[in-house]
């Protein structure tokens, strides 16, 4: 059973917000990648940035659309050579989350862009693997990997990404689709996504986002996904959010990702309220946090303050990202019992 919800205060919200433990499942660890980190890791490897300071790149992070976002976030990942790279972007992710009381994370990556610029897959997976392995010790919480194809390019080459990733089954939890949406419809990739169900991955996909209902449709009834990834385009179509709501299909929203890619005018028009109060299993994360202006918390607090939410959607958030989460039923009652701490003695 859920608490009892005391009714908080406007001005106590944002703190039980950033109180409540909450799961992160929609967090590209690229997207992670602060330019001061960025500009780090350029002169530990040798790599020139085409930014002269750290404020001419965080100056540069604004955005039209979402190919205009992927050119300059595809240019930031050339500093990452080396399997400490990847571990040392991952913990700083940690570090962050541990600080918005994450305690547990799904980590969205991809191995096409690094093999595209010589790297090796187990390069990237190791290092990332590493930090999640060590991300109980070192941050108190737990982490997995999901495995994101690029949809602007083809089948044939997920089916290679994929291949190349099956010596570290063990590392991965899932696996996604990313990048590019619009004119890349799920059904694109029908096949590789049914090998890697045949082969016991946990499945997930980016629709919705700017493409249209159809393609969460393609990604549910083709793909066959478990989690849409962000979705907020279902609120266009009555049927599929009736769907959503009675498969309790998850919905991974991010709204200051939103915003920053002009998805919605203001934080005042997003349709998360909506969502919740048509009963869909709705979650709040950071996407690419580094580039969307915030944390996991960001979202919470500045999207609770312009929509006027209040502590039962906020505990029907939270409770929301563990229901939707890849993890074992025994851990995801702990979390759930922190959280429902929280909410018991909060004042």
């Amino acid at each position: 059973m859920p608490p009892h919800i005391r009714p908080i205060t406007a001005d106590r919200l944002p703190a039980l917000l950033r109180a409540m433990p909450k799961a992160e499942l929609h967090i590209h660890i690229e997207g992670s990648l602060e330019p001061e980190q960025m500009f780090a890791l350029g002169q530990r490897n040798g790599v020139a940035l085409a930014y002269p300071s750290v404020q001419a790149l965080r100056e540069a992070y604004v955005f039209d659309n979402l190919q205009e976002f992927l050119d300059i976030y595809h240019a930031g990942t050339l500093v990452l050579k080396t399997e400490q790279d990847f571990y040392d972007m991952a913990c700083a992710y940690f570090a962050r989350a541990q600080a918005d009381n994450v305690t547990h994370a799904e980590l969205f990556f991809d191995t096409q862009t690094h093999t595209g610029h010589g790297l090796s897959a187990a390069t990237v997976i190791r290092g990332l693997h590493r930090a999640c392995m060590d991300a109980p010790s070192r941050f108190g919480m737990t982490a997995s990997l999901i495995l994101c194809f690029l949809r602007h390019l083809s089948e044939d080459e997920a089916f290679a990404c994929l291949e190349e990733a099956l010596p570290m089954r063990e590392m991965l939890v899932g696996i996604g689709l990313a990048s590019s949406e619009v004119g890349h419809p799920p059904e694109k990739f029908a096949k590789v996504f049914a090998r890697a169900r045949q082969l016991g991955f946990r499945l997930v996909a980016h629709a919705g986002e700017e493409g249209p209902p159809a393609y969460i449709w393609g990604a549910l009834d083709v793909l066959k996904v478990e989690r849409i990834d962000h979705g907020v385009q279902a609120t266009h179509d009555a049927a599929l959010m009736r769907r959503l709501a009675q498969d309790k299909i998850p919905l991974t929203v991010c709204p200051l990702s939103n915003i920053k890619l002009r998805v919605f005018p203001t934080l005042a028009q997003h349709t998360l309220g909506h969502m919740l109060q048509a009963g869909v299993v709705a979650t709040v994360h950071s996407d690419d946090p580094a580039y969307f202006g915030g944390y996991i918390n960001d979202n919470f607090t500045q999207t609770f303050a312009a929509l006027g939410l209040g502590a039962q959607h906020a505990y029907q958030l939270a409770r929301n990202s563990f229901d939707a989460s890849f993890i074992e039923p025994s851990e995801r009652a702990r979390h759930i019992a922190r959280l429902d701490a929280v909410f018991e003695t909060f004042e």
